[in-house]
């Protein structure tokens, strides 16, 4: 399970903010009153599952440690249009320089909270759970992540580090899924997942001790079958060409998993804007 800590967090916005502000913000430090006060806030255009809220609201407070910060729900909540995220007040300045950044964040973790809901949500009264993938930005891997959980996913590995996934490519190198199986297994490496796109390799991952076989750009009818096959020796994961139209029908054919790519490769930022009230 992905968990943000506070110096994660900070690490994040200290990068984001060299990024953005470089040596100052030349127009809010030339034309804003240096004790100008500003009450802003964060309010959404659309319906949205909120993702990343803290994060926005931590970045305020880099640039307005003593901001007045009043939050209206926290990160996994469902709300509606027009309804406000959190109040912000305090130093105009650093308000107006810390708004990009915030916002940029908030858009687009709660887009893929909202998008993977919508996926959750379209797989209907199944056992299936759904996965996320490494298909994330880079360096933003843990915060995607945390934003599919807060959607209703649960985290597949993290990274090349925290699980066994035995491709194609390492099969034609080795020479077959058993002999991949036994070597992870010598190594005494947990959870070994295989990937199959045949009825074949899914016996053999079977029968040669896998954990979790992803049974690779399968229809429904051939995922039944793979089902049947395993027969509930090992876990199952469908993956492969999954969209909103079709996993409903793949997390009916008894998979015990689903992972979808597009959860955070192409999930779209929310809009969620900044009402600004001058004090």
């Amino acid at each position: 399970m992905t968990v943000l800590t506070q110096a994660e967090i900070s690490e994040f916005i200290d990068r984001a903010f060299a990024e953005d502000i470089g040596t100052g913000d030349i127009t809010s430090d030339n034309v804003v009153p240096a004790n100008a006060r500003l009450r802003v806030a964060l309010e959404t255009r659309e319906d949205i599952v909120v993702a990343g809220l803290d994060i926005a609201l931590e970045c305020f407070r880099k640039l307005v440690p003593d901001a007045r910060i009043e939050k209206h729900c926290e990160d996994g909540d469902a709300i509606a249009a027009k309804d406000v995220l959190a109040v912000v007040e305090g130093n105009a300045r650093g308000i107006l320089t810390a708004e990009r950044t915030a916002l940029n964040t908030l858009q687009h973790l709660s887009g893929i909270a909202t998008t993977t809901r919508t996926y959750v949500a379209a797989m209907g009264e199944t056992s299936a759970k759904l996965l996320d993938t490494r298909k994330t930005l880079p360096g933003w891997r843990k915060m995607e992540k945390y934003a599919t959980r807060m959607g209703g996913a649960q985290n597949h590995r993290m990274g090349l580090y925290d699980g066994v996934m035995i491709k194609d490519n390492h099969i034609g190198v080795v020479g077959s899924i058993t002999k991949c199986v036994e070597a992870a297994r010598t190594a005494n490496l947990p959870k070994i997942e295989v990937e199959c796109d045949t009825l074949d390799q899914v016996a053999e991952a079977t029968t040669a001790g896998a954990d979790i076989i992803l049974l690779d750009n399968m229809g429904p009818d051939m995922l039944r079958e793979a089902v049947a096959i395993v027969d509930g020796r090992c876990k199952t994961e469908a993956s492969g060409g999954v969209n909103l139209q079709t996993i409903g029908a793949i997390a009916a054919t008894g998979v015990d998993y689903v992972s979808v790519g597009r959860i955070t490769q192409s999930a779209p930022a929310v809009d969620i804007g900044l009402d600004v009230a001058i004090l």
